[in-house]
Formats: C-alpha cells, structure tokens, sequence
C-alpha cells in the first residue's frame, strides 16, 4: 500500500504554480504589473484572506493556502537568485568605482532615515529601543521588486537606476550589522555589546575572505570542465551550486543568503561563463521572484488593515513622506540631476521586504510587541504594493524636469554595465575572429559568443569581447545583447546549427539584419527561404577569390577585376534570392544589404 501523501504540501505549490501560469498572465493581459499580479492574488489567497471564511465554508480551504511559512522559505530563494543576477552584471572594480554613492549617498540614507523613524515612533510613545528597531526596519526599501522593475524597463543603466542600485546595494550591506544589532538589544543576551559585535564583524569579515578565496581559484576552472561536456543541464545544475551554496555559506556564519549570492555573482562576472550563466538563472530566478511577491502578499493581514485603519494608513503615508524627502535631498546633495532624484525617491520610499526579517526577529527578541509588529507590517506590505504605481508617478513628475542635454554629470563618470553592441557574431573560430577584428578596425561595438571553451578563454586572453554559451539557444543569444544589436553575423559552419540559429533569431526579431555563412550555393538559397539578409557561400566565394588572384596575376587591371567580381557577386546572390522567391519564400519581407 502506497504511503499517505501530505496534500496539503502540494496544493500550497499547486496555487504557487497557478498564480504564476494562469493569475498573473491574465492580470498582465489588463496591463496589471505582474509584481502587483503576484501580490494580490497572495494576499486574496492567504489564511487571512480568502481563508479567514474557511469556518463558514470549508471548501474554501482547497484554494487558500495553508502554510505561508512553507511558502516564504521556498520565496527567499527568489531573492537569492535576484542578487546572484545583480552580481553577474557588475564586478568589484565597478562597486569601487561607485563607492562614493554606495557608501556616501546609501550609508547616509539609512542612518538618517534610521534616526529619523525612530524620532517619530518615540514621539508616538515606544521607548527608545523599540523606537530604534522600526527605525532600522523602515528605513530599508524593496530591492526584489524595484531591481526586477527597473530591470524589465531597462532603467538600470539610467542616472536614477544607478542611483537606486547604489542605495540598495547599501542597505543589503547594512542588513548584517542591523540582525547583529538585534541580538545585541535581546534582553537575554549574554556577554558585552563591544566583544559580541566584534567577533560577529570578525566572523562576518572571515566567511566573505575564505569564499572570495576559494572562488577566484575555483569557479572558472569548475564552469571550464562543466562546459566540455557541452550538456545545458549539467551547466544549470553548476550554476544552481555556486549561488545556492555561497548563499548557505554565508548564512551560516550569519550573514544575509542573499549577500552570499551577490558576492558569487561578483566572482563570476570576471569570466567568460558570465552571459551562459545568466542564461542558465533566468527562468528559475523568474519564477522564484514570484512565490518571493506572493509571499509577501500572504503577509498582508486584512483583519489588522480592518481593526486598525487610521495606524496602517497614517504610517503608510508618513514613511513614503519622510523616506522619499530624505532620498531627494541626498541625492541632490550628491549632484544627481533633480528628475533622476525624483524618480529614485518615489522608488525606494515605500518598505522592503527586510522589514520583515527584521520585525519578526525583534518580536522573537521581545523588542516589539506582537500587535505593532502586526501593523507595521501590514503597513510594510501596503508600501510594497504600491511601489510599481507610485513609481510610475514619479517617473512622470520626474519628466517635468529631465534636462534636454543628455547624462547627470555625476553619474557619467561610472561605466555602463555594458556596451550596447551593434553587431553580434556567433561563432569565434577562424571566420569569427576575423569578422571580429574588421568589426573592431572600423570601430563597431560587438560582442561574439561561442560554446568551446578553450575558443572562449583564448579569446579573453587576448581582451576581446567574447563569451562562453549555447549559440544554439535564443535565451542565451538574447543575453549577448540581441535586443540592442542592429546586426547578427553567423559564422559556424555545422550547416543544421545555422539554420536552427537563423530561424530562432528570424522569428524574435523580423527587422533585424541577419548575415550567415553558407557551405555552397544550395544552403544559401535555402538560408534566404529562411529569411537572412545575406547568404555567404563558401564555395562561391573561394571561387570568386581565387579568379581575382588569378585574372590580376594574367596582368588584366586591378580595377576592372575587383568590378567584375562585384558584379559577379550581386549576379549570384541575385540568383538564390530569386530561387528563394520562387520556392515559395517573399525575401522582400525582410532586411536588405544597404
């Protein structure tokens, strides 16, 4: 007899899974944000929600879900995987290059926003170490939803998304010395305040050198043997290890897991695995981020939103006041352009989900009493859902004062996370290599992808702008910059491959130049049946070469041979377009030869 299954383990993911294939796609289909999607359906769906009518029907069970605890853990994931991201598009020499705003701008806004919080809660009655534990709990904004929003966009290059990043990036550092600062406060601790913070800080300073250290002299030798074997599966799975295990490793020295991810995406972003590896974390991260916003919404308690109205609100509007106040006047005090401050003050005023981390651990402490915790946190909840509409009020405001000159001085100076390139080569070999360096003679930024790893690190030996992926796999390509890029110059020869390359890249993107490379005049007419904007074949232009050496080494006149052979070039590219055409395939829809 087969063992009991615990269902309710399973319909908990059963309406996980149904929020994000069926709720969220049609909220999306009324231009709802899928972040907004994820937390109403969590906040109707929770035990306070939907589920608090569960005594009167109990059917309603079947559609709620029952354990909210199994769900946050399973959703902290989602955050992990969002900073291993953010750590992949950065590195450490652009983090010390932005120290000025990470560690001026972003260390400046939580210890005012800190003190100034807490100013207000003593004004309202909490004693000081209550008051300075909602301070340090209220002052830390959303980095899960604003980086995946400003993500989505593209405004993470902008001024006000690097501006925001850097804030962010800030309060995920302050997080540790905050959950040290708890247990400091905890009436139940032993020891001195000075000895527990300075061996917490050496415990802290040890776990990051020894994972920095194994890291540098292990990752890119580890994805480098994961990559010969040239199986995606074994690829994703490396990649799931690195973030996962780093995240667990600094948790447990008490850090944040999500600080552990960071600082291996770090790592990784040095390597020729880094556009692969975001490739390979996308859909998972995606989904992650998802039960983490749906996680957040079952926190959202309907009953205390119901008992306690004039305190939720009241503290709602007073921490987007005061937040968004502290972050524009910092911010214009560090030169951001006023339209830059605007946007990133209305982004990162609401709450963020450390709030959550924070609060619980201080009511476990005894720090803060259980129906404050509860209001706050409602509070917290109601901020977070408001963010996508908020910011988009104060892009709109923001609007009003963009300069008509291009960048913010301050911020210029920073690099881009990348160059936007024009052109992407596939394929690094010998044909790739010499497209890429005519590419970098006549000054047109690109980026070439290839799947040998000896190929790909030979390459960055030699500083060029090539990266380790499946070239047969669209996602990946997309990550090499294909939504950017005005060209794609496929350059290997496995005749399936091109075409399996050239229809993926055709049907994303029908405006986009495509120029392959063909084993003879057959496979180019069959190239532009399948839509490129140039055939090249191997054959026909060894052909064409060798007559040119031939008919100018017979004496005939430089001039008129290299004529010949461009009319003899167009007659032929003419003929397997017009072959193309009468095979049924209209090559007029898409992108000619300028």
């Amino acid at each position: 007899m087969a063992a009991p299954i615990d269902l309710e383990v399973y319909k908990d993911a059963l309406l996980v899974l149904g929020t994000a294939g069926v709720v969220v796609p049609v909220m999306h289909r009324f231009r709802i944000s899928p972040v907004l999607g994820f937390l109403i359906a969590g906040a109707v769906l929770s035990p306070k929600g939907l589920g608090a009518l569960s005594p009167i029907f109990p059917a309603i069970d079947y559609v709620t879900i029952t354990s909210p605890e199994r769900v946050g853990k399973l959703a902290e994931l989602g955050v992990v995987f969002l900073l291993f991201l953010i750590g992949l598009e950065l590195s450490f020499e652009r983090i010390l290059t932005m120290r000025r705003l990470v560690f001026g701008l972003g260390a400046l806004q939580v210890l005012i926003s800190t003190a100034l919080i807490g100013l207000f809660a003593m004004a309202f009655g909490q004693p000081p170490v209550t008051a300075l534990v909602i301070g340090a709990a209220l002052s830390l904004s959303s980095t899960a939803i604003v980086i995946e929003m400003m993500a989505q966009q593209k405004r993470l290059s902008s001024a006000a998304g690097r501006t925001s990043f850097a804030i962010l990036l800030f309060q995920d550092l302050a997080v540790v010395p905050i959950l040290f600062m708890l247990g400091v406060l905890d009436p139940s601790a032993e020891g001195s305040i000075a000895h527990g913070i300075a061996m917490a800080l050496l415990q802290a300073a040890a776990a990051l050198a020894i994972i920095v250290g194994v890291g540098r002299f292990l990752l890119r030798p580890l994805f480098h043997m994961v990559a010969q074997t040239h199986n995606h599966d074994l690829f994703i799975a490396a990649t799931l290890f690195v973030a996962v295990g780093t995240s667990f490793a600094t948790a447990a020295a008490g850090l944040s897991m999500a600080l552990g991810a960071f600082v291996a995406g770090l790592m990784l972003a040095e390597t020729e695995y880094r556009r692969a590896v975001e490739a390979a974390i996308e859909p998972v991260k995606s989904l992650l981020l998802g039960v983490f916003f749906f996680s957040v919404g079952l926190s959202l308690d309907l009953g205390t939103l119901i008992a306690h109205p004039l305190a939720i609100i009241t503290s709602t509007v007073g921490l987007f006041a005061l937040q968004a106040l502290v972050i524009f006047g910092l911010a214009r005090l560090y030169g951001v352009s006023k339209a830059a401050a605007i946007e990133t003050a209305s982004v990162l005023a609401p709450g963020g989900e450390f709030a959550f981390v924070v609060l619980t651990l201080a009511l476990s402490y005894g720090l803060v009493s259980a129906g404050l915790t509860s209001i706050l946190l409602t509070s917290v909840a109601l901020s977070m859902a408001a963010i996508p509409a908020v910011w988009k009020l104060g892009r709109q405001l923001a609007s009003r004062y963009a300069p008509a000159t291009a960048a913010d001085p301050q911020l210029s100076v920073l690099p881009n996370l990348d160059t936007q390139p024009k052109a992407l080569v596939v394929g690094y070999g010998r044909v790739g290599r010499l497209i890429g360096d005519m590419l970098a003679e006549h000054k047109v930024p690109f980026i070439a992808a290839d799947r040998e790893p000896g190929v790909v690190s030979n390459a960055r030996r030699d500083g060029k702008p090539v990266y380790f992926g499946d070239v047969r796999r669209l996602d990946f390509l997309k990550t090499c910059g294909l939504d950017t890029a005005k060209a794609a110059i496929v350059t290997i020869h496995m005749q399936s491959e091109i075409d399996q390359i050239v229809t993926a890249i055709r049907e994303a993107y029908p405006k986009l130049i495509i120029v392959a490379r063909a084993k003879d005049a057959s496979h180019a007419r069959h190239l532009y049946a399948l839509g490129v904007t140039d055939a090249v074949p191997e054959t026909i232009e060894a052909s064409l070469q060798l007559s040119e050496a031939a008919l100018v080494g017979l004496g005939v006149p430089t001039g008129l041979v290299i004529a010949s052979v461009h009319q003899k070039r167009d007659d032929f590219r003419a003929e397997l377009q017009g072959a193309a055409k009468a095979a049924g395939k209209d090559t007029r829809a898409f992108p000619k030869r300028k």
